[in-house]
């Protein structure tokens, strides 16, 4: 965004109070973990135009939380504080937390078990039956952060995985709705049951959290794995004995439509002011725009129609997995984006995921600048309601020269309003 010269001097007169000020809240980020400290220091700061600025927090394999599985109460506390404590320094204004990464729960779930990767065994609470949701949520609207709610559909096991599954499990509950594919579990997208299981237990978060947002990524079918087919033979014989005439891949396309515009309906019968995202793969297939090249083919190997969802407005926000550098022709960020954009008649928020952790770790295509420059290219896009997010959050712990510090030197100097989605009503 251009600014005008009386800006921009305002701008280079503050840098040096905020150069003092961001190595404030950097140290107290890092001695305390203390949100009410840094929250204070970042409060300083100019409140400037609206964008969302998101970072996913992964929980399966531990990727982001907790540390490790079988930490104390107390230690899973100390985790979320030091994670909200940095949000709030390097200026971002919402979280996408995985509660769901394999069937399993994140939270106090009467309808699915404890998760092996928070406590080491499926089904076994954490002591003092500390509830990571509902303190992540509390933590991070104290200090005006968003907390989305972030599942995977219909995944139920990961390679990474070593408990036993629990007897409130769906492997152990009702294996019928389960497939084993490759070194994971599935559910069952063609089982009418496994779509309202999963609803279920998405509804039943909706209700009961201060949640901001429900979040799913790409899980629907899953990804390929040495051409072996999909089990859901039995699922898809029974489609046809009841009078289906789709051909497989349409039925299968059918499911995942038909999941996707019920959890929409689902959610804002609750409340309607909760935002619904959907994070797909960021190409919608091979070729698609022209000269894009694709390993996957959403469409045909995971059944996910994301333009369509799109265009009917069964999301709020869209924020597609735009994991390749500006750079990288055969799958250029830019151009992505604009396709993405161009398949919004309803003028849904797009704002894409953005791989921080790869950019971290550089590449030849990687510029030195890339994390600002994919930004900049977000907000030249869409000034309006303009946003991304960041997978995932540990790329943001560190000062890196490519991510922490270009983040707060340079993309993110002063804070930012969460955008107002026109077509929903305001929190109540």
């Amino acid at each position: 965004m251009i600014r005008p010269p009386c800006w921009l001097l305002l701008s280079c007169l503050s840098l040096a109070v905020a150069c003092s000020t961001r190595v404030e809240a950097q140290d107290l980020a890092t001695k305390t973990s203390n949100p009410d400290d840094v929250a204070l220091v970042a409060g300083r700061h100019r409140q400037v135009p609206t964008e969302f600025r998101g970072a996913w927090i992964a929980t399966v394999d531990n990727i982001d939380f907790p540390s490790r599985p079988g930490l104390t109460s107390n230690q899973l506390r100390s985790e979320i504080d030091a994670i909200v404590a940095r949000a709030v320094e390097l200026r971002l204004n919402a979280l996408v937390f995985q509660v769901r990464p394999a069937a399993d729960a994140f939270y106090r779930s009467p309808l699915e078990p404890w998760s092996e990767y928070l406590t080491g065994k499926q089904g076994k609470a954490p002591d003092g039956n500390f509830d990571p949701l509902a303190y992540i949520i509390s933590r991070s609207h104290r200090y005006g952060l968003q907390l989305h709610a972030w599942f995977n559909p219909f995944r139920c096991s990961h390679p990474s995985g070593k408990s036993k599954p629990h007897e409130k499990h769906v492997r152990e509950r009702a294996p019928r709705l389960v497939v084993k594919y490759g070194k994971q579990h599935w559910m069952d997208p063609g089982h009418p049951t496994a779509r309202k299981w999963s609803l279920a237990v998405i509804q039943d978060v909706v209700r009961r959290y201060d949640i901001d947002g429900v979040h799913i990524d790409d899980y629907f079918y899953p990804y390929p794995e040495n051409k072996q087919p999909f089990g859901d033979g039995a699922s898809y014989q029974t489609y046809r004995k009841q009078g289906g005439r789709l051909g497989r891949a349409d039925w299968r396309r059918h499911n995942i439509d038909t999941f996707v515009e019920r959890l929409y309906r689902i959610v804002h019968a609750d409340k309607p002011w909760v935002w619904v995202g959907i994070s797909p793969f960021g190409i919608a297939q091979p070729g698609v725009p022209a000269g894009i090249k694709a390993g996957l083919d959403q469409y045909n190997d995971i059944y996910a129609d994301v333009p369509k969802w799109l265009r009917n407005g069964w999301l709020d926000y869209l924020a597609p997995q735009l994991y390749w550098p500006i750079d990288q022709k055969p799958q250029a960020f830019d151009v992505l984006l604009k396709y993405w954009h161009s398949q919004n008649p309803k003028g849904r928020a797009i704002w894409p995921g953005l791989f921080t952790s790869k950019i971290r770790d550089g590449g030849k295509r990687n510029r030195a600048t890339e994390l600002r420059d994919e930004i900049r290219l977000v907000r030249q896009k869409d000034a309006v309601m303009p946003g991304h997010i960041h997978f995932s959050f540990k790329a943001l712990r560190g000062d890196h020269a490519l991510v922490g510090r270009q983040l707060r030197q340079e993309v993110y100097p002063d804070t930012a309003t969460l955008p107002q989605l026109p077509w929903l009503p305001k929190k109540r």
